[in-house]
């Protein structure tokens, strides 16, 4: 079987340690927020991948290729441009909620937001749990 070499790996980093690291001041205030949104959401606790990824829940990927590896399930990145939250596998069958949600930019598997104040966290609670249900289908997660 093929490994991954993903370069996004769990570390022994603390969560608590990291968000207290986060600048500026309004930025660390939303990480906290988020946080607590995704413990809430998904009922995991969470862990630092690489650097500066805070991920809940886990999961193991085989593709047909024989390429395997680890991943989170979900998690957020508090970055000094934008708040980078994960959500696997995508956003293609959720556009009903990504409509609902309110000012932001979507990547291939990220959406991208200013700040908490120009989203409805609800919204975003459902979307986290309902990318946590399609993620789920396909390969099962698992806490850490």
């Amino acid at each position: 079987m093929a490994r991954s070499d993903n370069k996004t790996v769990p570390t022994d980093q603390s969560v608590e340690h990291f968000l207290t690291t986060v600048q500026p001041a309004r930025r660390a205030e939303d990480a906290h927020e988020l946080d607590k949104l995704f413990r809430a959401t998904t009922g995991y606790t969470p862990l630092m991948w690489g650097p500066s990824i805070i991920g809940y829940g886990r999961y193991h990927y085989r593709y047909k290729s024989g390429r395997e590896g680890d991943f989170l399930a979900t998690g957020f990145s508090p970055r000094k441009s934008a708040l980078v939250i994960y959500i696997m596998p995508g956003y293609a069958d959720f556009g009903d909620l990504v409509a609902r949600l309110g000012k932001h930019k979507l990547g291939k598997s990220c959406l991208y937001v200013n700040k908490l104040a120009d989203i409805d966290t609800g919204v975003l609670s459902e979307l986290i749990r309902a990318g946590m249900d399609d993620l789920n289908r396909v390969w099962p997660i698992k806490p850490f």
